[in-house]
C-alpha cells in the first residue's frame, strides 16, 4: 500500500496541482497517494508493535468469489445503463447488483438501499453539483 500510494502520488505531481477551490488534474492522484502510503505506513506499524502473538499456524482459504462478481456486474452495469438510462437507473443497477454481493443482504433490504442511493445520490450530483448527466434518458445520447 505504501509503495502504491507513493507512486500515485509521484505520478499525480507530474501535474497541476492547483489550490483547494480551484483544483488541478494531479490534486487528487496526490491526495489519495499521500493518504494511502499513510494508511500502509499505519498498518505496517501496527502490525510491527504488536508483532506475531499466535503460534498457530497461517490457514489459508479461497476468498469467495461472489463479491467481487457482484461488484464487478455492478460497474459494468452502471456504465451501460449510464450510458442508455440515465443517472437514477444507473445509480440504482450499481447498488443492487453491488449490494447482492453481501451474502447477509436480503433483496428486500438491496432494493431498499438501491432505491433510497439512487434517488439521494442523483438529485445530489445533479442539482448542488450540476453534474451534467441526464437523470433519466431512453437511449443512446
Amino acid at each position: 500500500m505504501m509503495v502504491l500510494g507513493c507512486g500515485a502520488a509521484f505520478t499525480g505531481s507530474t501535474y497541476r496541482l492547483g489550490t483547494l477551490s480551484r483544483m488541478g488534474p494531479g490534486f487528487v492522484p496526490v491526495a489519495l497517494g499521500i493518504l494511502l502510503a499513510l494508511l500502509g505506513a499505519v498498518i505496517a506499524l501496527n502490525d510491527w508493535l504488536r508483532g506475531s502473538r499466535t503460534d498457530a499456524p497461517t490457514v489459508w482459504h479461497l476468498p469467495d468469489p461472489r463479491g467481487s462478481i457482484c461488484i464487478v456486474a455492478g460497474v459494468f452495469l452502471f456504465i451501460v445503463l449510464g450510458n442508455f438510462g440515465g443517472l437514477m437507473p444507473a445509480t440504482f443497477g450499481l447498488v443492487f447488483v453491488s449490494s447482492l454481493g453481501d451474502r447477509s443482504s436480503t433483496f428486500k433490504r438491496s432494493l431498499l438501499l438501491a432505491s433510497g442511493l439512487a434517488v439521494f445520490g442523483s438529485l445530489l450530483f445533479r442539482y448542488p453539483l450540476a453534474q451534467p448527466f441526464p437523470l433519466f434518458q431512453w437511449g443512446a445520447p
